[in-house]
């Protein structure tokens, strides 16, 4: 399932996960973990088709009150001219995201999602959706 963050982390910025409710990543049947190997590799090619990232970070989480929770990887675009605004890249960009709490436009969110649904639309039939 793909569906597009929620959270302060940006436009093109969406949370894989896997169907079936599953803690931890060795849980996987080897199935589930090509497809979503696939699947995460399908996306990232996505979002730089429609955003041109310099860079897609791929992270694992799954923690919620400091106990395992289900799996979910965050697919955040992710680009140079980020660091006149953030002195940090990787988990210290994605903290002083969260930090700001600036929220990307809905509109421009639902316009993301509708380009990408489109993109996965031509070679699968998942989709990329917002959440609630």
């Amino acid at each position: 399932m793909v569906e597009h963050c929620t959270g302060p982390l940006g436009v093109g910025t969406v949370v894989v996960k896997p169907l079936r409710h599953c803690l931890h990543f060795w849980e996987l049947h080897p199935a589930e973990s090509a497809e979503l190997g696939a699947l995460l590799q399908e996306v990232a090619e996505v979002i730089q088709s429609l955003l041109a990232p310099d860079q897609v970070y791929v992270c694992l989480w799954s923690h919620g009150s400091w106990q395992p929770q289900h799996l979910h990887f965050v697919m955040q675009p992710v680009w140079q001219h980020l660091k006149e605004r953030f002195a940090k890249p990787e988990p210290h960009l994605q903290a002083a995201m969260f930090a700001s709490g600036d929220m990307p436009e809905r509109r421009t969110v639902e316009a993301f999602c509708e380009q990408a649904r489109r993109l996965m639309h031509q070679g699968t039939l998942r989709s990329v959706s917002e959440t609630p």
